[in-house]
């Protein structure tokens, strides 16, 4: 019993210490950020592009 006892809390340390790890929290949330940020970014030119496209275009003409 005294070694079942043992074994389980090495277990239950073992599993804490485990879930407990917050190391690759923070690359996991610039990633993020960046992947958002890219989609936003991506959105907005496509909305925008025609727009700008034919702004430049206007310019050109004119000079």
């Amino acid at each position: 019993m005294k070694k079942f006892l043992q074994s389980s809390s090495v277990w239950l340390w073992t599993k804490w210490s485990l879930l407990k790890r917050e190391e690759g929290q923070g690359m996991v949330e610039y990633g993020l950020i960046i992947a958002l940020v890219a989609v936003v970014v991506i959105v907005a030119l496509t909305a925008l592009g025609t727009g700008i496209g034919n702004t430049f275009n206007a310019i050109a003409n004119k000079l």
